[in-house]
């Protein structure tokens, strides 16, 4: 695995930043941005693309969009002990909560936190868990009342984020991280800007990343409006379905860039897919077909204006939205260069094709 590209991986990954607190990684993707492009943009909800200006005359306007937040909790109720409640932010499987380390962000300052678990001990003679939410899941930063906890600046609405260290698998063939949906979209989005930096395109280049995208792609909405792409493609990560060994998994690690052909959000347009595929197959980058139970920020871009044709150019991961995704350097990189294929060959003519046809 080349390195830099590792230490860019850990770098995003590692950053914290939840849905409606995303101040982190929205200052890091405009520093790293910024040399790569001719100017940089926000949305009025905190979204931030970098604008590559097509020297051609009437050049079609491409949006690639990742999504910078990453799913956590929010604090909604400080008890008398010290301790206090969440909810959460973005979509969280109860059992996978407990007993991990967190950081709790304030306007004060940072500091650690953990999630509480009942210890077998303490379960003994009794019926046990037999089902468990968020709400019944504290978290402990180790105050010892209300007011200690105060003193320090919680307070209900400030965000508590995973707490984890990004590390490569012994064979280096995998990275195993927390926030890859969708810190793999904020990492493509750069690495894609660096490779292009001095290359001329027959379009205007929109890349960055939306906000609240795991609350309900929320930020999708106001980009494209601000925007207009002609064009939007979102750049995410989609849970693996690969752990059991069966060959036609619906999301397989080393499978190749996922093409989601469907999901409750959005149909792809058949002149999309037959453009994305055709492109896929003449530079022989792998690939593998995608149906989703989930949306993403194509599912609001595509409504936006008077209607904008997107796809989304996934990986896979396995275990997302908890403290530890795994993921294949393979797929990234077959992601990476079916974007750039796209980017690269989207000239008039192929996007009127898309849209209106032959």
């Amino acid at each position: 695995m080349d390195d830099k590209l590792f230490q860019r991986i850990k770098q995003l990954t590692e950053c914290q930043s939840v849905s409606g607190n995303e101040d982190n990684m929205r200052q890091l993707m405009a520093k790293e941005m910024a040399p790569l492009v001719d100017k940089i943009e926000y949305d009025g909800l905190g979204g931030v693309f970098g604008i590559k200006k097509s020297k051609v005359e009437d050049a079609p306007r491409i949006m690639l969009a990742s999504h910078m937040d990453e799913v956590g909790f929010m604090v909604s109720q400080i008890m008398d002990n010290g301790l206090f409640r969440v909810v959460p932010l973005g979509g969280w499987n109860p059992y996978v909560v407990s007993a991990q380390r967190f950081t709790v962000q304030t306007k004060k300052g940072d500091f650690p936190a953990v999630s509480s678990s009942v210890p077998p001990h303490l379960l003994r003679g009794t019926t046990g868990q037999k089902s468990l939410d968020v709400s019944d899941i504290l978290f402990d930063a180790g105050f010892e009342s209300k007011e200690e906890a105060k003193s320090f600046g919680l307070c209900p609405g400030d965000t508590v984020v995973p707490d984890v260290e990004t590390i490569q698998t012994a064979n280096g063939k995998r990275i195993i991280s927390k926030a890859w949906d969708n810190r793999y979209g904020c990492t493509l989005v750069l690495d894609v800007l660096e490779t292009l930096k001095n290359q001329d395109l027959p379009n205007t280049l929109i890349a960055g990343a939306n906000v609240q995208e795991e609350v309900g792609l929320r930020g999708a909405k106001v980009s494209t409006t601000k925007f207009k792409p002609d064009l939007f493609f979102a750049v995410d990560c989609s849970p693996a379905d690969d752990i059991d060994g069966k060959k036609d998994a619906n999301g397989r690690l080393d499978g190749g860039f996922l093409l989601r052909i469907f999901d409750p959000g959005m149909i792809m347009l058949k002149r999309m897919r037959e453009y994305i595929l055709e492109t896929a197959e003449a530079n022989e980058i792998p690939y593998q077909y995608f149906v989703s139970k989930g949306g993403t920020d194509a599912g609001a871009a595509h409504l936006a204006n008077n209607g904008v044709p997107s796809a989304v150019i996934g990986v896979p991961g396995r275990y997302i939205h908890t403290h530890q995704t795994m993921f294949s350097v393979k797929d990234y990189e077959a992601a990476k260069a079916m974007v750039i294929k796209l980017i690269t060959t989207l000239d008039k003519a192929a996007v009127d094709e898309i849209i209106y046809g032959k």
